[in-house]
């Protein structure tokens, strides 16, 4: 967004960069001080537009933004799907998309994103393996999908093709990632779940939900139908068609016999089936979870033997973004992962794509439990404080490596994505 002296705009950002080459930028200094005098008296005057899903655009981050970096941070949650739509086709109405990297397989070909020079981007060397070059340990098999390494790097600064090696051109630079799974209400359930199958068990019916988001939605039927032992697929993430009919017949039979009590697309929506005790499984995301518990109502995030779908996410910039307004999106990227972020992000249980910097903004017993998978030996509490698990507890699934060494599948994009998606409306209007 401009900052109301658009004819300033390019004197003032190669002063900016002269004042950078010769006092050196203080990046994610904490404090607007810590810059050059020309980046404190502008900055203030930047506002930057921020859209994204509500998992990760949070009024916390945009008022630490203000507090840190000097700078107005606007922020827009929206469902999947219109993020996709509004990076796709309004380039001129956000500054920065926060967005999945199964959308960025949309969304690049626009054109409407400019790729990034990870030069800029201080911590790039310790960002984890899974979005550089798809593994998280040497020995480690890429998942099925659209791992975030696939869609992560371009052939150079006006690339338009995807590249399967660092190059030093990202489309995305990666900061939020989870390993999803089902969750369940242990409470009402009262046995053991243990594999993906259970979502269409005739015993919860009327009781089950999964997410109405078509390319996600249609990961998790996936994972069950493969589970039941009903399909087998050559690719989850990348269907043929009659592997789609297959899947999509499967959920449309147990939704015509009962078997859904609702479909959700936002995380609020998730919540409340799950509280009200509505739903006692469901597709589900780590934060909701959180916001059960915090409830005082318990909620597990179920792991389960066939392994999980994950999804990675980042930060793209928009190509009209230029001269302070991008250096600002910038600084904001390197403040991002510099580990206030991720320690907020870490105790709602996600992951940071740089996740050792988020370890000095937790707590020893915090990074214990979420990162290490050890037993709590204290109270855990959510970001805004509410007690979540006593100690004693021991997070679902374990360990960052445990759990994100059982990936499955990634979200994906398929080369059939416009059958796909027309196969799942019918489902959910059948």
């Amino acid at each position: 967004m401009k900052t109301g002296k658009a004819n300033s705009k390019f004197s003032r950002r190669s002063v900016l960069k002269g004042a950078a080459a010769t006092a050196g930028l203080a990046i994610g200094s904490g404090a607007v001080s810590g810059f050059p005098t020309i980046w404190a008296q502008n900055i203030k005057d930047v506002t930057l537009r921020q859209f994204g899903t509500g998992v990760s655009n949070l009024n916390e981050v945009a008022a630490k933004v203000k507090e840190d970096l000097g700078f107005t941070l606007e922020m827009t949650a929206l469902d999947s799907d219109s993020v996709t739509q509004r990076a796709a086709t309004q380039p001129n109405s956000f500054d920065i998309a926060d967005i999945e990297y199964w959308i960025c397989k949309k969304v690049w070909p626009s054109g409407n994103l400019q790729a990034m020079d990870v030069s800029k981007i201080r911590n790039y060397d310790k960002i984890v393996g899974i979005f550089k070059s798809g593994k998280l340990a040497p020995d480690s098999v890429i998942a099925q999908g659209t791992a975030p390494h696939s869609v992560g790097f371009v052939d150079g600064p006006n690339g338009t093709s995807f590249v399967n090696e660092e190059s030093g051109w990202m489309t995305l630079i990666p900061t939020i990632y989870n390993a999803d799974t089902l969750g369940i209400r242990p409470d009402l359930i009262g046995r053991p779940i243990e594999s993906w199958t259970e979502l269409l068990n005739p015993e919860f019916k009327g009781k089950a939900s999964i997410l109405d988001i078509s390319s996600i939605g249609i990961m998790d039927a996936a994972m069950v139908c493969e589970a039941m032992g009903e399909v087998t697929y050559g690719d989850k993430g990348n269907m043929t068609r009659d592997e789609i009919d297959k899947t999509i017949a499967i959920f449309t039979e147990a939704k015509k016999n009962g078997q859904f009590r609702a479909f959700w697309k936002s995380f609020d929506e998730s919540v409340n089936l799950m509280a009200s005790g509505e739903v006692v499984i469901q597709s589900m995301w780590s934060p909701a979870i959180t916001a059960v518990r915090s409830k005082g109502i318990p909620c597990v995030y179920q792991p389960l033997k066939e392994g999980y779908r994950s999804w990675g996410g980042g930060i793209g910039l928009s190509k009209n973004l230029s001269g302070l307004e991008l250096e600002a999106a910038y600084e904001y990227i390197n403040w991002y992962l510099s580990g206030w972020v991720g320690g907020f992000l870490m105790r709602q249980g996600y992951y940071s794509a740089v996740p050792e910097t988020s370890k000095d903004f937790m707590t020893a017993d915090e990074w214990a439990f979420w990162f290490e998978g050890k037993p709590a030996e204290g109270d855990i509490a959510n970001p805004q404080g509410q007690v979540m698990e006593n100690a004693g507890a021991v997070r679902d699934g374990g360990s960052f490596y445990d759990r994100m060494g059982s990936v499955a599948c990634w979200n994906a994009v398929m080369d059939e994505n416009q059958y796909m998606v027309r196969k799942w409306n019918e489902f959910i209007a059948a």
